[in-house]
């Protein structure tokens, strides 16, 4: 039986980890008789093809066919291919050396195995009859697959959350398990909640342009969405919910709302074999439809502020080198054009070739990243929504970035400033840190992302182990974005020696490393 004081979070945390000393014996040759595959298809249902509708030019396709009724409509299909493309749309396609295609989206997923999967619930609109609908990536098509109106069961699940009010339509994130965990284990609930989060991120910014703002539910009845949607709880779990708001549409400016409430922790737990602890922390962490949730709390700011006592606070020291992170902001360009331009073109950097990165780019990137409301201007959501981001910190380490000194660096977001903790180059460390990649010796800069898990967990339960996992994902989108803007490489990395980051990098040891993007130039 596991220790009793441990949370199940903490103890998926610590089973999970990456340990030099380990490593290689967990280590299994991957069985590609059993590759999974990385699209949904239905037997029965009715297409709705969204492809005629990337293009303002194609307004000969007959729009009654879809269910329209004119220009208005044409405009709104026009929005709703858009949004989904540049979410979680096909970027790119090729040959294998099996014979198959490989598909690339604009959202990254760790080993391009692509768990997250899109649904969409309608209310009943002029576009979308009342129903059950998949978002088809291969085809750029939506497949109805339930004719029926289901909201009030969504609205039950999330226990009557006050965006689903006025709004019509709801996009539903779930996970498959089984594509991650196929090569990466257990291990494989990290990488599919910041695949979520690269997705969350996505959808955030392409609603900008498209004129959408989705508003996050993190605490849902977990069997209750399963069962609305028709999924195998034990193969696929939903992760999101987000009521997507018209902002065309006056009664749908909806102010923002709680996202997530506190669950009880579970300290009390089955010990569970390898391969079967990933669904059995899905599960136990899930919320019961009977759950006694609190009355949801309406937040102006759409984003719950930094606490007292955070990491912000601890380094605010007299000494120590202090850099400034305001900069003029990223150009998007005339109605955000260069945003879905970058979204098509965004690929995880391969190589980097050791070269330097300017100051100058590395506060835009932080600037774009941590502080939205500098972009409303631009047209972007000034405080989207995450699961609770003041629980995510941020350490920089900067190995080539011109202008500033080498070493591992604190972010503190309301201060706008680099604090340095370590004074030192870390790119042999990085390297080993990294499980050996290149990417971690080369990059001028890498960015980690931390999280106090003991505090996360009393704060909102087990079940924060998804938001923290969601709210990295979600950030480091944001970082990928403005590197691909910038002109920088950029990759994500999922696989790390956990523990060994926080020793060599001068990181609190209560702190656990949750994701870590390099930055540099292309090689």
């Amino acid at each position: 039986m596991p220790d009793a004081l441990v949370s199940i979070a903490q103890h998926y945390h610590s089973r999970t980890k990456y340990d030099p000393k380990t490593l290689a014996a967990q280590a299994r040759p991957l069985d590609y008789s059993r590759q999974p595959v990385t699209f949904k298809t239905y037997r029965v249902g009715a297409e709705v093809d969204l492809k005629p509708y990337l293009e303002e030019g194609d307004t000969a396709q007959d729009d009654t066919a879809q269910g329209g009724a004119g220009e208005g409509d044409m405009a709104d299909w026009m929005r709703l291919s858009r949004l989904l493309i540049n979410t979680y749309g096909l970027t790119a396609k090729f040959p294998t050396v099996t014979g198959q295609t490989f598909y690339l989206r604009s959202a990254p997923s760790a080993g391009g195995l692509y768990p997250a999967e899109i649904y969409i619930i309608s209310r009943g609109t002029r576009l979308l009859p009342a129903g059950l609908y998949n978002y088809q990536a291969r085809s750029h098509s939506l497949w109805r697959y339930w004719e029926d109106h289901v909201w009030q069961g969504l609205q039950r699940a999330c226990f009557w959350h006050p965006t689903l009010e006025a709004t019509h339509l709801a996009v539903v994130v779930t996970g498959v398990f089984y594509r991650s965990a196929w090569r990466y284990q257990d291990r494989a609930y990290r990488r599919i909640c910041l695949d979520v989060g690269h997705l969350l991120g996505n959808l955030e910014l392409a609603s900008a342009v498209v004129d959408y703002r989705p508003h996050l539910i993190a605490s849902f009845a977990d069997r209750a969405i399963a069962d609305l949607l028709y999924l195998d709880p034990a193969e696929e779990g939903a992760l999101a919910v987000l009521p997507l708001a018209d902002l065309l549409t006056v009664e749908q400016n909806l102010p923002c709302a709680q996202v997530a409430f506190a669950t009880p922790p579970q300290t009390q737990f089955a010990a569970v074999p390898d391969g079967e602890l990933l669904q059995y922390f899905h599960q136990v962490s899930a919320i019961a439809p009977t759950a006694d949730a609190p009355k949801w709390a309406m937040q102006p700011s759409g984003d719950t502020p930094q606490p007292a006592d955070t990491l912000e606070d601890k380094y605010n020291l007299p000494f120590g080198l202090r850099v400034p992170t305001a900069s003029a902001p990223i150009d998007w360009g005339p109605h955000l054009e260069q945003l879905e331009t970058t979204l098509f073109k965004r690929r995880s950097t391969r190589r980097f070739s050791a070269g330097p990165i300017s100051l100058g780019s590395l506060r835009q990137l932080l600037d774009f990243t941590y502080q939205p409301r500098h972009y409303r201007d631009q047209g972007f959501d000034p405080a989207p929504d995450y699961g609770d981001r003041s629980l995510v910190h941020t350490f920089v380490v900067a190995c080539d970035v011109e202008g500033l000194d080498d070493g591992c660096y604190y972010y503190a977001p309301r201060s706008e400033e680099l604090r340095q903790v370590r004074f030192k180059n870390f790119r042999r460390e990085l390297h080993y840190l990294c499980l050996g990649q290149e990417l971690g010796r080369d990059a001028a800069a890498v960015v980690f992302h931390t999280a106090d898990l003991a505090r996360a967990v009393a704060a909102y339960g087990d079940r924060v182990y998804r938001y923290l996992h969601m709210d990295a994902g979600h950030l480091g989108q944001r970082l990928n974005l403005a590197a691909v803007r910038l002109g920088l490489g950029v990759s994500g990395i999922g696989g790390f020696y956990d523990d060994q980051v926080n020793e060599v990098l001068g990181i609190p040891p209560d702190e656990a490393v949750i994701y870590i993007t390099t930055l540099g130039q292309s090689g």
